[in-house]
């Protein structure tokens, strides 16, 4: 019998939320590279994204510039893609996978957003040395305000 916990629980980051906002705005805002650079990372962040092709073997090619004035670049390949419904991306250096899906509820959308690290050592490693699991938080908490923004903007 399985145990009740995965066999990665050691190596997850999950994040969960439900977002003030339809589905098809949520996917809009993910999706499309003028939109994700104004509210992706934590806060402080602002992006430069050069690549973005949102389909299975697609790239993923932004620079993150952080607050301190470093710059970090960030490469990924999307993995899979499911129209209103999930994102599955590599990240690389460091290697992760990312899942991220969407399901409608109504006029709201939950998020259940879920990174797997290769090893235990290299997610606590990552989070120790970028805080991600804040940073993870800051950036659920920067869509969620860009998503109030945009339903304002639409319904002026």
């Amino acid at each position: 019998m399985e145990n009740e916990k995965s066999s990665t629980h050691d190596r997850e980051l999950i994040i969960t939320r439900k977002l003030n906002a339809p589905v098809e705005l949520v996917w809009e805002v993910w999706t499309q590279p003028e939109h994700i650079a104004k509210w992706w990372g934590p806060t402080g962040f602002t992006n430069t994204i050069t690549t973005m092709d949102v389909e299975p073997g697609g790239a993923w090619e932004l620079v993150m510039h952080g607050p301190d004035g470093k710059d970090y670049q960030n490469r990924s390949i999307f993995k899979e893609v499911v129209p209103l419904k999930k994102i599955v991306f590599q990240h690389f250096a460091p290697n992760f996978v990312t899942t991220v899906e969407f399901e409608a509820q109504g006029e709201e959308t939950f998020l259940k957003w879920h990174m797997l690290f290769e090893s235990t050592e290299q997610m606590i490693r990552i989070i120790k040395s970028n805080n991600a699991a804040e940073g993870l938080k800051q950036n659920v908490d920067k869509l969620s305000l860009y998503l109030e923004d945009r339903k304002s903007a639409r319904q002026s």
